[in-house]
């Protein structure tokens, strides 16, 4: 159920692009232990001029290959957010060949009533969930 924006710069060919986004659901299923067919997930392509991402500070530099994710979901405890990122820099760099620096991870947490997945209900708080 999380539900997630990746923003990427474009150049990436479309086999790159699915394997990019079958990899993060492989690690969120797992670390989030989510059902397999919970996959809500939108890709943004951008110009290189259209994103700036930073160090924050922390002394590393970035490459092309640079992936942001945004991530709203329900609450989850630190410890899947730490499995989370550990596994998702594992599999980036085994997978994808994309460094551990070159990812960024924002998750913002709500609660049951703020989802509904259609027909003008709020399926957590319903019971359909």
């Amino acid at each position: 159920m999380p539900l997630l924006s990746i923003d990427v710069l474009e150049g990436r060919s479309d086999e790159e692009l699915r394997l990019l986004l079958d990899t993060i659901h492989t690690v969120i299923v797992e670390a989030f232990e989510v059902p397999e067919h919970d996959r809500y997930q939108i890709l943004n392509q951008h110009k290189k001029n259209e994103m700036i991402i930073e160090d924050t500070g922390l002394g590393f530099g970035r490459t092309d290959k640079v992936v942001i994710i945004r991530m709203t979901s329900k609450k989850r405890t630190q410890e899947q957010k730490q499995i989370f990122y550990k596994l998702l820099a594992e599999r980036f760099e085994q997978i994808l060949g994309i460094q551990s620096n070159d990812i960024m991870v924002s998750i913002v947490e709500n609660s049951d009533a703020d989802w509904s997945f259609g027909f003008g209900r709020a399926q957590f708080l319903t019971g359909e969930l």
